[in-house]
């Protein structure tokens, strides 16, 4: 079996399947990338049976066949030859040759009989959304999900689409991340997909509002049709917490806040803030300004002060300087309004106008103030 295919092509479908290849296995098969020549295209895939990932490439051949080979030294190999052409050719002793004019690498292969499919996506119908949109909510939405195995569905993020909406859902029991879109999908579901996997998805989407994708949903796999991608992200198993409940339905003080000036101060905060030294940022709403505050005694203190519209009672509350900062990062507007109801309530994070995300950030409790 030989096939020419261009390097920088290969090179790039090699990178984003391998992110599926699994790192440790007892099936060793799946440390590996699957290769399926079938005359002017190869197609490659990768599956460490959470997340699948498989792509097509173009090809030179009139062959067909196919064989695995090591992901991370495949990969390496293409990404150090020459630009242009490269000629592969498997013999009958499962060697491959990786060559472009002098330069050649030779590599062992393995049959393919025993890797796993893919599942298919059957007869699902097709959700189909835009790829900067899902990739924004992605973003916005991925860091609050939990990264212990204690609940493991927490490390998940709920997607509930109904009535034409799809929400998307991440927590991890210290806050939390909802993020809403309007959908042209008239049916309801309702299911949880890794967070890791997620991630992977969003790498290949762009971030062109023109450019679609396709989501199928299956009874335990979610399939993403991503132009000559397909991701298959095995669904995670139980039941999402009720999160509704825990959101707030009223507030005492609210607060309009420049998002680049809080992240600024919060940032310069963050340099007293490590794992030996936890200590939380105190904030004080008042008097059209939020005072921040933070001491460490082996450290320090810091104070400093952002400009707001503060309305309704005057409050002390303190957080995670970490938990208080991640959502103002992946927000896109030049303001963010914060909703409060005293100091042992969660705040709310929303846009100062609509309700296209919403944040959730617990608080802790403070200890006496000696400044």
């Amino acid at each position: 079996m030989i096939f020419n295919c261009e390097k920088s092509e290969l090179s790039e479908a090699l990178n984003n399947v391998s992110k599926a290849v699994a790192d440790r296995s007892s099936m060793s098969i799946l440390k590996g990338i699957r290769f399926v020549l079938n005359e002017g295209s190869l197609e490659l895939t990768g599956y460490d049976l959470e997340i699948g990932i498989r792509t097509v490439v173009k090809t030179v051949s009139d062959d067909k066949g196919s064989f695995t080979a090591n992901a991370r030294l495949f990969s390496e190999m293409v990404r150090r030859m020459p630009s242009g052409t490269l000629t592969i050719e498997l013999d009958d002793k499962k060697v491959i040759t990786l060559s472009s004019g002098v330069t050649s690498y030779n590599l062992n292969a393995a049959d393919d009989f025993e890797y796993p499919e893919l599942p298919s996506k059957g007869d699902s119908e097709g959700i189909k959304l835009s790829q900067a949109v899902l990739k924004n909510m992605i973003t916005q939405t991925k860091f609050a999900a939990s990264i212990l195995d204690i609940k493991p569905i927490l490390k998940g993020e709920l997607f509930d689409i109904d009535e034409n909406m799809l929400t998307m859902a991440a927590i991890d029991g210290y806050r939390l991340a909802v993020r809403n879109e309007p959908i042209a999908f008239d049916g309801q579901l309702h299911f949880v997909i890794s967070a890791k996997s997620l991630d992977e998805v969003s790498k290949l989407l762009s971030d062109d509002e023109e450019e679609s994708c396709t989501v199928y949903i299956t009874r335990k796999h979610a399939v993403f049709e991503i132009g000559r991608y397909l991701v298959n992200a095995r669904l995670l198993e139980g039941e999402f917490h009720p999160y509704k409940s825990a959101i707030p339905t009223e507030c005492s003080t609210e607060v309009i806040a420049d998002r680049q000036e809080l992240i600024t101060v919060l940032e310069r905060c963050q340099l007293l803030i490590n794992e030996k030294n936890p200590s939380p940022v105190r904030c004080v709403f008042e008097d059209g300004k939020i005072k921040i505050k933070c001491a460490s005694a082996q450290l320090g203190r810091f104070y400093d002060e952002v400009d707001a519209d503060v309305k309704g009672a005057s409050l002390e509350i303190g957080f995670k300087c970490k938990y208080f900062t991640d959502p103002l990062k992946v927000i896109s507007e030049d303001k963010v309004r914060l909703q409060l109801n005293g100091s042992l309530q969660p705040m709310k994070i929303l846009p100062v106008t609509g309700n296209s995300y919403l944040y959730l950030v617990l608080p802790v409790r403070l200890p006496r103030d000696k400044s």
